[in-house]
């Protein structure tokens, strides 16, 4: 008897499912991934202008501040204009209570020794958070990576 070669309706059915789950799991990794890269160039421009304002400082031997709006997700460094958050990254500030102007507007300031009134930001963007902390002591300014990387 002569059987016919090929596959059976199931059987496509079958690779068309699993070629479309693993096309789903990797939007979701590519996803997750631009999301962390989105954060971290975020965190690294706000660790630039912390740095610039820390040197300026500094250098014109008086007190600078970096100017955070929680709300409107942005900020400001001195003498620059305000830098925005992509959309959908948020934004969280912890300083010194002497530098809130309200409930959602503060400042990080530097002074002329280079030690600052410390504090740190979180931003996040879905699961991805990092963390940019400023010591109040030394005025050194960090990022910390999410643990999972």
């Amino acid at each position: 008897m002569n059987k016919a070669r090929g596959f059976t309706l199931v059987e496509i059915i079958a690779v068309m499912a699993l070629i479309a789950l693993a096309m789903t799991l990797v939007a979701v990794t590519v996803g997750d991934g631009l999301s962390g890269a989105r954060v971290k160039a975020a965190s690294r421009d706000l660790v630039a202008a912390l740095r610039y304002t820390r040197g300026q400082a500094i250098v014109n031997r008086e007190s600078q501040a970096l100017a955070i709006d929680v709300e409107g997700r942005r900020y400001r460094a001195p003498g620059k204009k305000w830098v925005e958050l992509p959309k959908n990254m948020e934004m969280k500030l912890e300083t010194a209570r002497s530098e809130m102007e309200d409930d959602s507007t503060g400042r990080i300031r530097f002074f002329a020794d280079g030690a600052s009134t410390g504090g740190n930001v979180e931003l996040s963007l879905g699961e991805v958070i990092w963390r940019i902390e400023v010591n109040w002591l030394t005025g050194e300014v960090v990022v910390i990576e999410p643990k999972d990387r």
